[in-house]
């Protein structure tokens, strides 16, 4: 009777420490996914786990496809889960053209941040009022093939700067594009092309 008492409190404590330990980790990933915010003055423009506020467009700009309250698109080319938003692999084919918009659009100056990881010789961009910023494995891709702080297969920076429909853009630092001109106004947007892109951490601060 004894050695079954011991048992069952040993069975017990086994249980107990398993849950706490269950809890703890539950807990840890629930911070580690809630830990990001965007920087003092920024917002954010995707929210980590939905594709609230992006669209798809038609030539004319109509929205053709409202992404509100869904975590993928139609055709499966934009996911979002963990804090990251995906731009898939075309299946069935190399290369595939898709874009998505940002509902908003966005006339005034502004600071855009946001982190990119591109897979092997993944081809992809950024769209500042439509006008198109490649975002690419760089090292590979082109056309930026000389950039010293691109870390391939990781997550990379870009900051943009638009100042009189004048865009200025780095990646981690070192100069992509010094001058591109920009339309007075447009939403931003996401290329799909080839390969699997994710982004993450996109946030703005609109400029006086």
């Amino acid at each position: 009777m004894k050695k079954k008492s011991i048992s069952i409190i040993s069975v017990f404590m086994m249980m107990t420490g398993f849950i706490l330990i269950s809890l703890q980790a539950s807990a840890q990933t629930g911070t580690e996914k809630g830990a990001w915010k965007p920087d003092a003055g920024f917002e954010s423009l995707f929210d980590g786990s939905t594709l609230n506020g992006w669209c798809y467009l038609n030539k004319e700009g109509k929205v053709t496809e409202n992404f509100e309250g869904k975590t993928v698109s139609s055709d499966g080319r934009y996911s979002a889960a963990n804090g990251i938003l995906v731009v898939n692999y075309p299946v069935g084919v190399e290369r595939k053209i898709q874009e998505s918009w940002t509902v908003r659009e966005f006339p005034k100056n502004f600071v855009l941040k946001i982190e990119f990881r591109a897979s092997k010789n993944a081809d992809s961009g950024i769209f500042l009022r439509k006008q198109q910023l490649q975002c690419r494995d760089y090292l590979v891709a082109g056309p930026y093939k000389d950039l010293k702080n691109y870390r391939p297969q990781d997550w990379n920076v870009i900051t943009v700067t638009v100042k009189d429909n004048i865009a200025h853009c780095e990646c981690n630092g070192e100069v992509l594009e010094n001058a591109l001109i920009l339309p007075a106004t447009g939403p931003l947007g996401l290329e799909g092309d080839r390969g699997q892109m994710e982004y993450r951490h996109i946030q703005i601060k609109e400029l006086p």
